[in-house]
Formats: C-alpha cells, sequence, structure tokens
C-alpha cells in the first residue's frame, strides 16, 4: 500500500515544516469572486491521525467540531497545557476530523489558475483533492491557500478532503489563554485567476495625499508575458507612476516591468486623512492588463491616508500625540466558539464604539480578517498580533532554533496579509512568550518588510521599560501598577511611549481604579493609555440537562447576561475537562450574549469626548478628542436637585476645537440645597456605529453642596423600640433585623488575590453575636454586641430611638488593628416578601462601588430589586449602588419602607444573602429568597483587579478603629 506522503511528513510533531504546498500569503482581494464552500460537509472524527476510518456523519463549516457534538468538547486553560509533553512533542491521543465534499469545478475555470483557501484550521492542515496530497498547513489563525490546478479539470467534480490535527508541535506556540477547540473555523473558498495576475499588492498612503502602490505580477507559467501593464484608479481618477491628479495622461498610463514589480504613485490633493475619530477611505481599485489592453486581474482596496510614528515618549498619529483607550478582544461567539460572522464583528465593534473605545489589540493572535475592514471603516487603532504564545514553555522555545521559523512565518504572513489596513497602527510579535533570538528574528523581518509602523512585544521590554530592545518600539507591560507607571513617567529615563498591553482585569465585579489609571494618564507626559482585558467574557452556551454545548441555535437562549432555563454558562471544568482554569475565561467587560457590564459605563465616562467643569459660576466644556470638533453632538441639560425636582433644558454645544475649553450657559439658576447638573451627549445624525439620538455620555457636576433639611430626628415622646430577648429589632417590614456585616460574597479579585482566604480564616462569614448589653433610656435602647474573629474582638453599638414615622438607628463597630483588610463595615437586614422595586437618590442607575464610580451619576433612579442583580458567571458580590443618600422599597400599592442614610453611602440590595452567592459556582443553582437582603454600608472595600493585576488603592480599604454610621427607617 502507497504511504501517504503528508501523513510521512508527520507535521503534527515536526516543528521544522510549517508549510509543504501552501501558497505564499498575499494582499490581493480576492472574497468578491469566490466560489463560498461553506455549509454541510461529510465528516468522521479519528482518535489519531493514524486512526483506521470511522463513520460518517455531518458538520457545519466553519465551526469547531468541538461545538458540535462531535464527543470531542472544548477545554480551558490559562496558560498550562492540556497535556504534560514537552515541545514540539504532541499527544498520543490526537483527534483527528476528516472532512470531506465534492465541488462542481465551473466550467468556465478552463485554463485558469484554480486556488482553494481555508480561512483558518486548528491546529495543523492536510489538503489532498481527488486523492493526491496538495499541502500541509499550519498556523490556526491565518488562511492556507493552495494551486489545484493541476489536479482538478474545470467542467467536472473534484472531491476536496481537508484533514486537521487538532494537536501538535505548533499547539505549544499557540497556548493562549483561551478555550481549547479543533476544526476549521473560518471560511473555506474556490477562486479561479488568469495565468497572469496580481501576486500581491502593498499601499502606502501618507496623511499628506502621497500615495504608492507597489504590486508583484506573476504567472503560472513562470515566464512574464510581453506588454502586460498595471493601472490603478482612486476613487474613478486613474493612478499613473510619479503623477498628481490634475497631470493624468493616458499616454503615461502604461507601466510594466519583466521582473514582475510594478510601482504606482500619485499625490492626492486637499486629502482627508484617516484616524479613528475620523475613518475617512477612498475606493482604490488595482488591474492588471493584458498586452492587449484587456484585464487579466484586479484587486479593490480601501485607503487610509495616515502616518504613525514613535518620537522619544510619544506613539504620534498624523502627527498628534493620541490616547490609546484600548481593549484586548478575542474571536469568540458563546454558541460557536471561535468562529464569528461579520455580523458578530461588526456588532462587538459597534458596541465598542458607543462605549469610548478607539483601539483594539487582536489578542493573541490575527483576527478574522473582516474585522480590520470594520476597523478601517469605524475607525479603531489595532495592535495586529501575531499567533505566538508559548506560555507553558515560554523559556524552551524563546531561542529554540527548531522553533525559528514558526515564529518569523506567523509574523511575515500576518503583515502581508494586514499591511495595507489603515486602522492597524502598530505590530505585535505575539505574547507572553518570553524573548529570544526568535522574537529578534522576527522583528529583523518587520523592520525591512514594513518601516511605516512601530512594533512592540511586552516580553522583550518588561524587564526594563526604558531599555533599547530592537524588538519592542513601546513599553507594552501587562498590569503594572499606577505607582510604577507615574514613577517611569517621572523617571526623566523614558525613551519609549508607555501603553500598557492589558490592564485592568474584568474578572467578575472588578475594574476598580480605572478612573485612578486615567487620571495619572491624562495628567502625566509619557503614559499614552492600554488595553483592557479583556472584551468578552468567554462563557459557552451550555445545556444543563446533558452537559453538552447548545449548538448554533440561540435565539432565546439568552438575554441581559442571562442564560435561559436548561442552561447556563459555562466555563473551565464544566466539560469535565482536566487539567481546567476554571471561571478565569470570563473576564471581560460585556457577558457571553455581549450584554455591557457595569464596568462598560465606567470607561464611556473616562473615555467621553465631551467634559463639563464648573468654576466659579462658570462652566466649561472641554473638547476631548484629538481630531474632531463637537459638531456632530447634541446636548440637554439636566438638572437633578436632590428634593427629587428636575429640570431639562436645550444646550448648544460651542464650537470648540480638539483639546480645547470653551465656556458654556446654563439656562437654570444655581439652587439651593445639593443640587446635580449633568450634560446629556448625544449623536447628533447617524453615525456608522450609532443612529441620532445615541447616547454618548453623561459629564456631570455638582453645583452646591448644601443639605436640606433632613426629616425629623428628635425623639417622639411615648413612643417605644421593641426589641427581642437578643436585643435585635423586631419590625413589621422586616424578616431579620439589623445586624453587623463584614463580609461580602467574594468576587474574583478576592478570591484569587487571596483576600477571601483571610476573611474565612478571621470568620468573617460566619459571624456569631454576644449580646453584651441591652440598655433602655427613656425612649432609647442601646444594645452593646460583641464579635468574636481569628484577628480579635469586634465591638458593636446600636442605639435605637423612635422618631417621627419610624425608628433613628445610630451604630458604631470598633475594628481591632489585626482586622485591618475587611470587605465591609456596615448592617445587613431582610425584609418581608413583596417589596419588589427600589427607588433611590444617589449614583446609578448602573452598579457601582467605591473605586468604580465615575460612570454613575447622581440622580432620582427606580429599578425592580430584580434588576440590580449583575449575573456575573461565578456568583459573587454585586449590584452595590455607591453614594446612596436615601431609598424606598416599595409594593405595587406604594406600601414599603423608606431608608434616609444622611451622608452618601454604600448600598446593595438583593435576593440573595452573601452565603448563597458565595457557595454557588453557577446561576442555575441559586433560589431568590422572597424578601429582600438589604446592605447599607459605613465603608465597603473597592474592588480592584487583584485577578490579574494590582488591588485596589490604598484609599479605598477599610482601616482598623472606630467606624460610625446613622440610618433612619420608617414605613411608607
Amino acid at each position: 500500500m502507497r504511504r501517504d506522503p503528508l501523513i510521512a511528513l508527520r507535521p503534527w510533531e515536526t516543528p521544522e515544516v510549517t508549510s509543504w504546498g501552501r501558497l505564499p500569503m498575499n494582499a490581493v482581494d480576492r472574497r468578491g469572486d469566490a466560489l463560498s464552500l461553506d455549509g454541510s460537509w461529510h465528516f468522521q472524527l479519528l482518535p489519531t491521525p493514524h486512526g483506521c476510518s470511522g463513520e460518517w456523519t455531518r458538520i457545519e463549516v466553519p465551526g469547531a467540531w468541538t461545538m458540535q457534538d462531535l464527543g470531542d468538547l472544548p477545554q480551558y486553560t490559562n496558560f498550562r497545557m492540556p497535556w504534560g509533553e514537552f515541545p514540539p512533542a504532541s499527544p498520543a491521543a490526537n483527534p483527528t476530523g476528516v472532512y470531506e465534499r465534492s465541488v462542481d469545478i465551473p466550467v468556465e475555470w478552463a485554463g485558469r489558475r484554480i486556488v482553494l483557501q481555508v480561512g483558518a484550521a486548528e491546529s495543523v492542515l492536510l489538503v489532498h483533492v481527488n486523492g493526491r496530497p496538495v499541502g500541509i498547513s499550519k498556523d490556526s489563525r491565518l488562511a492556507a491557500e493552495f494551486d489545484l490546478s493541476d489536479v482538478v479539470r474545470p467542467g467536472d467534480p473534484a472531491t476536496l478532503r481537508l484533514t486537521v490535527i487538532k494537536w501538535s508541535d505548533a499547539s505549544h506556540i499557540e497556548d493562549q489563554d483561551q478555550w481549547w477547540h479543533a476544526g476549521i473555523t473560518r471560511s473555506v473558498l474556490l477562486y479561479a485567476t488568469d495565468p497572469l495576475h496580481l501576486a500581491d499588492v502593498t499601499v502606502r498612503a501618507h496623511q499628506d495625499g502621497e500615495l504608492r502602490v507597489d504590486c508583484q505580477v506573476r504567472d503560472a507559467a513562470g515566464a512574464l508575458p510581453e506588454g502586460w501593464y498595471v493601472t490603478g484608479a482612486l476613487g474613478g481618477q486613474l493612478l499613473v507612476q510619479d503623477a498628481e491628479f490634475d497631470r493624468v495622461n493616458a499616454e503615461d498610463m502604461r507601466v510594466s516591468d519583466f521582473l514582475g514589480e510594478v510601482r504606482l504613485s500619485a499625490t492626492v490633493r486637499a486629502v482627508r486623512p484617516w484616524t479613528a475619530e475620523t475613518p475617512e477611505l477612498y475606493e482604490l481599485t488595482v488591474r492588471l492588463h493584458r498586452a492587449d489592453g484587456s484585464v487579466a486581474d484586479t484587486s479593490h482596496h480601501r485607503v487610509g491616508f495616515r502616518d504613525v510614528e514613535v518620537c522619544g515618549p510619544n506613539l504620534l498619529v498624523n502627527g498628534e500625540r493620541v490616547f490609546i483607550r484600548g481593549i484586548n478582544r478575542h474571536d469568540f461567539h458563546p454558541l460557536t466558539g471561535r468562529t464569528v460572522s461579520a455580523d458578530d464583528m461588526r456588532a462587538d465593534l459597534v458596541l465598542l464604539k458607543r462605549f469610548g473605545f478607539n483601539a483594539i489589540r487582536t489578542a493573541h493572535y490575527p483576527n478574522d480578517p473582516a474585522l480590520l475592514d470594520l476597523a478601517d471603516e469605524l475607525g479603531f487603532y489595532v495592535v495586529d498580533e501575531a499567533n505566538i504564545e508559548s506560555h507553558d514553555h515560554a523559556h524552551e522555545i524563546a531561542d529554540a532554533p527548531r522553533y525559528l521559523g514558526a515564529f518569523v512565518d506567523r509574523v511575515s504572513r500576518m503583515v502581508l496579509r494586514d499591511k495595507n489596513h489603515p486602522s492597524v497602527i502598530i505590530w505585535s510579535l505575539g505574547n507572553e512568550s518570553d524573548y529570544g533570538a526568535n522574537h529578534d528574528a522576527a522583528a529583523g523581518w518587520i523592520r525591512r518588510h514594513d518601516p511605516t509602523r512601530p512594533l512592540q512585544y511586552e516580553g522583550a521590554a518588561k524587564l526594563d521599560w526604558a531599555g533599547p530592545s530592537v524588538a519592542s518600539d513601546i513599553a507594552c507591560p501587562m498590569y503594572a501598577p499606577i505607582e510604577d507607571c507615574v514613577a517611569h513617567a517621572l523617571s526623566g529615563e523614558q525613551i519609549k511611549p508607555l501603553i500598557q498591553c492589558e490592564y485592568s482585569h474584568a474578572m467578575g465585579n472588578s475594574n476598580g481604579t480605572l478612573a485612578d489609571h486615567w487620571a495619572a494618564i491624562e495628567s502625566i507626559p509619557g503614559l499614552q493609555g492600554g488595553f483592557i482585558w479583556e472584551f468578552w467574557d468567554h462563557g459557552i452556551l451550555q445545556r444543563v440537562s446533558d452537559g453538552r454545548p447548545a449548538g448554533r441555535a440561540g435565539a432565546g437562549l439568552y438575554d441581559n447576561g442571562v442564560a435561559a432555563p436548561g442552561h447556563r454558562w459555562a466555563y473551565g471544568g464544566d466539560f469535565g475537562d482536566s487539567p481546567n482554569d476554571g471561571v478565569f475565561c470570563a473576564d471581560g467587560l460585556v457577558f457571553p450574549d455581549r450584554t455591557p457590564k457595569p464596568a462598560m459605563y465606567e470607561h464611556r465616562e473616562i473615555a467621553a469626548p465631551v467634559r463639563l467643569r464648573y468654576c466659579r459660576g462658570v462652566f466649561l466644556v472641554q473638547n476631548r478628542q484629538h481630531f474632531r470638533g463637537l459638531e456632530w453632538l447634541n446636548a440637554e441639560w439636566c438638572l437633578v436637585h436632590e428634593n427629587g425636582d428636575t429640570q431639562t433644558a436645550p444646550a448648544v454645544l460651542p464650537d470648540v476645537l480638539p483639546g480645547s475649553t470653551e465656556a458654556i450657559a446654563m439656562p437654570f439658576p444655581v439652587p439651593e440645597g445639593e443640587a446635580w447638573l449633568t450634560l446629556r451627549v448625544t449623536t447628533a445624525r447617524d453615525e456608522a456605529w450609532a443612529p441620532r439620538g445615541t447616547e454618548v455620555c453623561l459629564p456631570q457636576v455638582r453645583l452646591s453642596t448644601g443639605v436640606a433639611a433632613a426629616p425629623s430626628q428628635e425623639s417622639v415622646s411615648g413612643a417605644s423600640v421593641e426589641v427581642d430577648g437578643e436585643g435585635r429589632l423586631v419590625h413589621p417590614l422586616l424578616a431579620s433585623p439589623p445586624v453587623l456585616s463584614l463580609w461580602r460574597a467574594p468576587t474574583d479579585n478576592d478570591e484569587i488575590g487571596g483576600m477571601a482566604a483571610r476573611w474565612r480564616d478571621w470568620g468573617l462569614d460566619a459571624l456569631v453575636r454576644k449580646v453584651v448589653g441591652v440598655d433602655r433610656e427613656g425612649a432609647h435602647v442601646m444594645v452593646r454586641a460583641e464579635y468574636a474573629t481569628g484577628a480579635g474582638i469586634v465591638r458593636h453599638e446600636q442605639v435605637i430611638t423612635p422618631v417621627s414615622g419610624g425608628l433613628r438607628i445610630e451604630e458604631s463597630a470598633e475594628l481591632p488593628d489585626a482586622l485591618d483588610d475587611v470587605a465591609r463595615v456596615g448592617t445587613v437586614f431582610e425584609t418581608v416578601g413583596g417589596l419588589d422595586v427600589l427607588d433611590w437618590y444617589g449614583q446609578g442607575p448602573w452598579e457601582s462601588y467605591p473605586d468604580r464610580s465615575a460612570g454613575a451619576p447622581v440622580g432620582h433612579h427606580s429599578l425592580p430589586v430584580d434588576e440590580l442583580f449583575t449575573p456575573y458567571l461565578r456568583p459573587q458580590e454585586s449590584g452595590g449602588r455607591h453614594g446612596v443618600r436615601r431609598f424606598t422599597l416599595s409594593a405595587p400599592d406604594a406600601t414599603g419602607l423608606a431608608v434616609d442614610l444622611g451622608v452618601p453611602s454604600q448600598v446593595s440590595v438583593s435576593r440573595y444573602r452573601a452565603e448563597d452567592l458565595a457557595a454557588a459556582t453557577h446561576h442555575d443553582e441559586l433560589v431568590p429568597r422572597p424578601g429582600c437582603v438589604v446592605h447599607l454600608d459605613a465603608a465597603h472595600r473597592g474592588l480592584g483587579t487583584a485577578s490579574c493585576g494590582p488591588d485596589t488603592s490604598a484609599q479605598y480599604l477599610i482601616t482598623p478603629g472606630i467606624h460610625r454610621w446613622a440610618w433612619t427607617l420608617r414605613v411608607l
């Protein structure tokens, strides 16, 4: 029996083999004329590459087989490889998918060059056509093309067999923090060209209007025929060699070179430059002509005229220092895994644009090519990252000669594919792969091929931000503390822009101190932004009944971040995958269904194009953009008084240049008492990413600090306070009395950062109350209690006084010195059932916390209690509202209770106790309580980002000593 030469190469264990028979990567656009091979294919899943033929079934292409109920399920690891073999070895149990389908080759393709394109295959692709071996490709995130001209006949059917091997030596450099999948995850195409064809097109367009188009021309026969030439047209105007558009001469249009290299150049007058704020694009058409003038090949491009450079500690776009308000983004979908449609990607970018993001890092591989088309169109700065991460074995691989070819291959193919996109402003050599000669080799290739863009690599700069590393033009650390960034910028040693490639880890209830980061970035030269980790929670929709992925039919299976009954968001370990890294994949700013988390509103306000200031009776509007005026925006004033009054009026935004500030008139007199003025800013016209009237930001200023007279706090004669034998308040609307709380259901940051373990060790999750004394003095009742903890005794005191319409509760808690970092200090009680609506005066309407409150304006807000809860994938502390002055909890008949806090406080109202949340691993395990669990906090610990990065700042920690707070409880 003749042995298959592709199998004989054993490409799954040979790092020296990166490809065989694969065509060079290029930037010629063929998608418009291609024949799609997406859809249903015959499929069988074998246990190993040498496995015997099994039972045939059907599979959808594109789509990972791990998401199609075929027996091999997803697995999540952060940086550990899923198996123990060291590079370049792969495991013997190696699932291998065999795809087959027949395709009729169009008869009109006779005499043409026929090419197969497989958009992405994970991890090794073997191609056979009509039983003949055609080629091999590695690199799971870039397309592979193969010339089929010699193995198919136009007019006849052809049998395509694509064999995909899950694990290989290449898996060791695709060790990214994401689900492991397998299969063909991007589209498969078949197209034909003339034997004389465009092999590549390189476009360089500068902000001054200078345009250069370099073309490579090849012929399938080898030698180029005589007389061919290339022309180009930009927006309908012909491009010729060294010409301006007002001097185009038909005699000059023919440009040819028998070496197959051509350059077209022109100067575009009055060019409109491309930026993320003003994504101006020009249509470019490049045509290759035969000697008789007929067109042999065509390529279409959208051109953006812009320049990028690093000048000392500044990254400049078109000469301007721009803030990078970035996010890390994977290709991800909760139903299809790594397969995303163009509509999915547009929805991703539209959402990001609406929340103030202007930059994307393609973590950690080149994303689907449609993403860059959309980034060009909608306006995003892109760090395009090569598919290289060897996290588990980084040190062994960075200098390994056997992986040198793979490093250069992956980096160069990314650049060749994406070089014509104006959105791509920086090349990245990959992620978390140590630093070695292989990186320097790849960096050298980029610098030679594309000197128009800087490049970055965190591993090359992490030990010395001011070092002259050849592999990174930018200091791009991960999760550096604010203090370290500031110290570096002020050190006098900074020589590169400091733009964190990852910061503010968005795992669970997180992103604390984001506003503090940006206060430093915007005020200190040399700090220029960063990329939040990350966009998505990578939860996979899972049927709880049988533990399998839900498949492709997703209508109605999730809403507002919550999976439908009978389903849940699965994370590591939920498919029986071992090893796994649990819920660490749920670290995004949006839920798996793309519902924004509350932290998105925090970012929106921090990134707002308009800022509002109030200074000595004058209102100032600042344009925080770099290139655009405010003409695209409308605005409305909203004045909120603490007594409940609200006034609105149209606002006319002044003509403010980027970075400038102008005065603006407010139509209202400044009221007495506490009042807040908000400028509601919306789009004035339809934008590509938002219809007219879309809310852009809500800048707010406090006008006065006076507080109106509070309800009477005087004791009511003849009234009494009812307490039980343990000194606990008895009240008709309370199902459980107010007691001291020092605990919260640990957030992911609390758990991974180690705080939750300390709180448990101290016993804060199960405080035992010991009554020391209950004293009555007139109408007052004083209750003294002690709580024994592993760090000493906490003394708590309540003084309860009847006042007009209710009760006044004054409290204090004394924390011993050893209890130096608790979750909260405050009161918790539970209400009777039926109180289903919360109305409050304070920050909102979104969830907010002490170190994440910039995006929640002060106002009068109202929500059903069930909508206050935030369904983070692993249940945890959520739903808090910061700066609450007072609130009511009411039933449909308007009965209920009211709480006045006097001073802005942290409040949460939930259907779950802290222990309910802490005990659950998924939301389908939670059972709502009939009443409300209410926390009133005198102090609440900040959230920070300690699951991967700095904890919260010291100012948001709770210190030992005496804490005092007071509140009034009334019946509505």
